[in-house]
């Protein structure tokens, strides 16, 4: 099935829209309370195995908390299960959620982890919000509204120098196969060549909040998962920053790489990032 532009380029706000966000942001706040009484002390695991039982219990904890609340809201809006998944969804209305998002740094007393919410409407994202603990900062955006973040507007950077620029990637799933471990390799020497800092951490989300809110000057990822970068994507295009794949075509949710940047800062990202 093709997928649309993953932004909406003349979107339709809703009153109903902004009641849903208001209470989507009440409930990832309520999740992540929840986890943060899990939070401190670094987890040890011998094998994979008991590693990905300790994510699931994070999962189903917040999850506990946000599907019965987020179904209240949309009742006939499907739920992305896996996190992890990426491509296109089906037609109508889809809740995409990621109830630990930087779990494996949670479970390593790490603070660079949030929850988020996004309800997606025919492919386009319409209202995100991300709750990070360890600030206690709500960020939210409503497609055509803006974006805030416990209630102040976002703007992304001015910047137009690349190499006067803080730009960061991430790894965008676990065991990546190594085609695309070798790619992100290579951009991220790209980058050393042409930025001022490059960051390299999990999770996405995290690094294009900063993109939203001036502090970081572009964010690049090859592959993806939905929850990973629909809420960023939202974030960055309702705080007037640009969205693309890292070749320059549109975004999709089925599109292979994705780069967010600061209007003046794309064309020089792409180019870098196309050596």
């Amino acid at each position: 099935m093709p997928a649309t532009p993953a932004v909406p380029a003349t979107p339709a706000v809703s009153v109903d829209d902004a009641e849903i966000l208001a209470r989507t942001a009440d409930a990832v706040r309520d999740a992540a309370a929840a986890l943060r009484e899990r939070f401190g002390d670094v987890v040890r695991h011998e094998t994979r195995e008991e590693l990905m039982r300790a994510l699931a219990v994070n999962d189903d904890l917040a999850l506990g908390i946000l599907r019965p609340r987020l179904s209240q809201l949309r009742p006939n809006a499907g739920w992305v299960e896996e996190e992890l998944e990426g491509g296109a969804l089906p037609p109508g209305e889809w809740w995409v959620v990621d109830p630990a998002e930087g779990n494996v740094n949670h479970l390593h007393a790490l603070p660079e982890w949030a929850v988020t919410a996004t309800l997606v409407r025919d492919n386009l994202p319409v209202l995100t919000a991300v709750h990070l603990p360890s600030t206690g900062e709500t960020y939210t955006a409503l497609a055509g509204a803006g974006a805030r973040v416990d209630g102040r507007p976002l703007r992304v950077s001015p910047t137009a120098d690349l190499g006067l620029s803080i730009v960061a990637t991430s790894q965008a799933r676990p065991d990546e196969p190594e085609e695309v471990v070798r790619r992100i390799g290579a951009s991220i020497t790209a980058m050393l060549l042409d930025a001022l800092v490059v960051r390299t951490a999990v999770p996405a989300t995290l690094h294009l909040l900063h993109v939203a809110a001036g502090r970081i000057d572009a964010f690049w990822q090859f592959a993806g998962a939905r929850a990973d970068l629909l809420p960023g994507a939202l974030l960055v295009t309702e705080a007037g920053g640009r969205i693309s794949d890292v070749e320059g075509r549109p975004w999709t949710p089925q599109s292979e790489s994705f780069l967010a940047a600061a209007p003046a800062m794309h064309t020089a990202a792409v180019a870098t990032l196309g050596r």
